[in-house]
């Protein structure tokens, strides 16, 4: 009976020690869970952007099985804004969105879904459109009267020496006054470290640069592929859970950069990463394939398990890595990525992952959707190149 009491208390004590710590949220009870939905920019961005865009994405979502997982918000990005009038108001782009915004959010409200908007902490956005800068309770009110339920504010155009921290602060205090429960995602970028100050300011907060639609962007044109994100995600998972999330940017998982091996692995690895989940791509129209990717409910229920921890690489090989995720039922989400270009075999020992090898579990494969068995000491499969095997592993 002392030796189960001891294991007890040290299962415990790593539980306590592992846990995230919560106590720095924002208290606006958004964002238990990383918020799900659809984003315009990484399909559409300025130029493909417009209100019937908007409405057959909602529409889509609604009956295609994506509100059934989960997926909830529909986002416009920038560009629906063109001015201000006299008084100061922000004036909505009349080409594109004839019937307004509070009809748009009206009607994405009538699917069962919530609306977002974005607007920049600068003099303009990132597309030269007017920026929130000395309009913050202003634009928030405007916002909550439209019926806003989430909004991304962008880093472009800034003040020399404009302080982040300061900036999305005014602006979280701003939502806050709308009376409006408004879910509020800071994108400076990861420039200044929002992870070491954004907890009580933001439900999430960019935590690198603006993602591309490549698997490895550094050996094709530069920029923040896949790769290079998982990179720059590891090592500040201690300051993400519920109700502040350390946002890797939005996906790219059915646009035309990545095969479908690789958007597999995009999306395992922000189900890990208890990301964000936020498509990207044209879900009027999306291929068989992507729509199985962006709706397998056993990957998704990783991103929203409810500890909200999230998940470390523990070993590296070369281009062979092992990406872990504790679960608040005590089992562990457990990625092996093949970051090479041929297929190779992957072993994770239990130790790895925080058990005895001695230790008995049952493990489930989490795309090919079945149970493999019970096994001592640990697991090991054949990966593809760019590709991950993603299982959920139970004592």
């Amino acid at each position: 009976m002392k030796v189960l009491r001891l294991v007890w208390i040290s299962s415990l004590l790593m539980f306590v020690l592992m846990a995230p710590a919560v106590g720095h949220a924002l208290e606006n009870g958004l964002a238990r869970t990383p918020p799900m939905g659809w984003n315009s920019w990484n399909k559409y961005a300025c130029k493909g952007i417009n209100e019937g865009v908007v409405r057959e994405t909602a529409d889509a979502m609604a009956s295609n099985g994506m509100k059934d997982a989960g997926y909830q918000y529909v986002i416009i990005d920038d560009c629906w804004q063109t001015g201000r009038d006299a008084e100061g108001n922000i004036i909505v782009d009349k080409d594109k969105f004839p019937g307004g915004i509070k009809a748009l959010a009206d009607y994405i409200h009538s699917k069962g879904l919530k609306f977002g908007i974005y607007t920049d902490a600068g003099t303009m956005t990132c597309a030269k459109r007017p920026g929130s800068i000395g309009h913050e309770y202003q634009d928030a009110r405007q916002y909550a009267a439209w019926g806003v339920d989430y909004l991304k504010e962008d880093w472009c155009n800034t003040l020399p020496g404009q302080s982040s921290e300061s900036s999305y602060t005014l602006m979280r205090d701003a939502l806050k006054a709308s009376g409006r429960p408004i879910l509020f995602s800071i994108c400076e970028w990861g420039s200044t470290k929002p992870w070491l100050w954004a907890g009580p300011v933001g439900n999430m907060w960019r935590a690198t640069g603006d993602i591309q639609d490549c698997w490895d962007c550094k050996k094709t044109w530069g920029g923040n592929g896949v790769v290079q994100i998982l990179d720059l995600m590891n090592g500040i998972e201690s300051y993400a859970g519920p109700g502040h999330w350390n946002d890797p940017d939005m996906l790219e998982v059915g646009n035309s950069g990545l095969t479908t091996t690789e958007g597999r692995a995009h999306f395992s690895m922000w189900a890990l990463f208890s990301a964000p989940l936020l498509a990207g791509n044209d879900i009027e129209h999306m291929s068989a394939d992507t729509k199985e990717t962006l709706l397998n409910k056993e990957v998704i229920a990783i991103d929203q398990d409810g500890l909200g921890q999230q998940g470390r690489r523990v070993k590296k090989d070369g281009d062979l890595e092992i990406w872990s995720k504790q679960l608040a039922d005590g089992g562990r989400a457990v990625a092996l990525l093949n970051r090479g270009t041929t297929a190779a075999k992957i072993s994770v020992a239990w130790t790895d992952i925080g058990y005895p090898n001695t230790l008995s579990a049952s493990v489930r494969d989490l795309w090919a959707k079945k149970d493999v068995g019970r096994k001592t000491d640990g697991y090991s499969a054949e990966v593809p190149s760019h590709g991950v095997v993603m299982v959920k592993v139970m004592p």
